[in-house]
């Protein structure tokens, strides 16, 4: 198969930042895909419907001219989010889905969760209304190997937590582990779950061996090898609980490159052509829409894109190294291997 066409992708998990950097990134999304969750963890991050609202704003004035991208708005989950007013949000088609940052656990997350008990209300008033809850599933205890916080989490918090909340909907964001993709497996209708490009491509090894590689640093962190094969086998499988969401997460150069270098990689310019290698690699071109396009939508109960896309095999893709912003460079992500399959939007 040298040809493949499928409805226009969505990202499920994506980081547009604010300012100069936002202007800088979203119309790499908005080149390829047609919709985006996008992350709340802001600093300030967006807690109320009036700065989701705000936030969209300015995600819409970033775009080029014509750009039909839509965001999908989310709240951030504090021990202080007031249920009616992420209610209404919701009501009103401004959000799409509140997330839940344990404190301390990534990127701009210190004022996440700490005491889940006293968001046990906001999440009965979600199930109630069918707002779907994201999750950055990891465990934050300082005696937790950092390898091990997903696994933990979802034991000690996320069973827990949709055995008290019957009919929540939750998508396991980002998920690194067989663990992970065992327990989103048999979920069933109430749970999801996104798989990023990068964990597609990388274990930890390309993080550590051979110098210390910060482009290669994302939380959760890579796992050990066994884990990304895990993670290939339900991308590529078809099953309907797992779908892409890039968590795609620019950091300028500096803050990376750096003694104490900021977690994420930034994948929205060349994703699609990576993916497409990925499956062709596991011989499964023919279940690419699935992940990309449609089980996304499924599972959030919108209508999958009527337009469609084109990825052509042939010479090697050229793409930038880095993206040029007005705070420094944002490095691209490197997949470590030749891309043959070109975007035509």
């Amino acid at each position: 198969m040298t040809q493949i066409t499928i409805r226009r992708p969505d990202d499920w998990h994506l980081h547009l930042r604010d300012g100069a950097m936002l202007r800088a990134v979203a119309p790499e999304s908005a080149r390829h895909f047609g919709r985006a969750i996008i992350m709340p963890n802001l600093v300030p991050p967006v807690v109320t419907g009036d700065q989701a609202a705000a936030y969209r704003d300015r995600i819409l004035a970033a775009l080029p001219e014509g750009s039909a991208f839509e965001p999908l708005m989310t709240l951030y989950l504090t021990e202080t989010t007031d249920p009616d007013d992420l209610a209404q949000a919701h009501g009103d088609g401004l959000i799409s889905a509140v997330k839940l940052y344990p404190a301390g656990a990534t990127t701009n997350s210190a004022s996440g969760v700490r005491d889940f008990d006293r968001v046990r209300p906001v999440l009965e008033r979600m199930a109630e209304i069918g707002c779907p809850l994201c999750v950055h599933g990891e465990v934050v205890d300082a005696d937790i190997d950092i390898f091990d916080r997903e696994a933990v989490f979802i034991d000690r918090v996320l069973d827990p937590i949709r055995r008290a909340t019957p009919g929540l909907k939750v998508v396991m964001e980002h998920i690194t582990t067989a663990q992970g993709v065992d327990y989103a497996r048999a979920g069933g209708d109430t749970l999801g779950a996104t798989i990023t490009t990068h964990h597609l491509v990388i274990n930890r090894n390309a993080i550590l061996v051979g110098g210390i590689k910060p482009h290669y640093y994302c939380l959760p962190v890579a796992k050990r090898e066994e884990h990304r094969l895990a993670l290939r086998a339900a991308a590529t499988s078809g099953d309907p609980s797992f779908f892409l969401g890039t968590d795609s997460a620019p950091h300028v150069d500096p803050l990376k490159e750096s003694a104490c270098g900021c977690a994420g990689c930034f994948t929205a310019t060349n994703t699609l052509s990576i993916l497409a290698e990925v499956f062709e690699q596991e011989g499964a071109l023919d279940r690419l829409e699935a992940f990309t396009s449609l089980n996304g939508p499924r599972f959030y109960g919108l209508p999958a894109a009527e337009d469609r896309v084109t990825l052509t095999k042939g010479a090697p893709v050229a793409y930038p190294a880095k993206i040029d912003t007005a705070d420094g460079p944002v490095t691209v992500f490197d997949p470590m291997m030749p891309l043959h399959w070109h975007v035509t939007p």
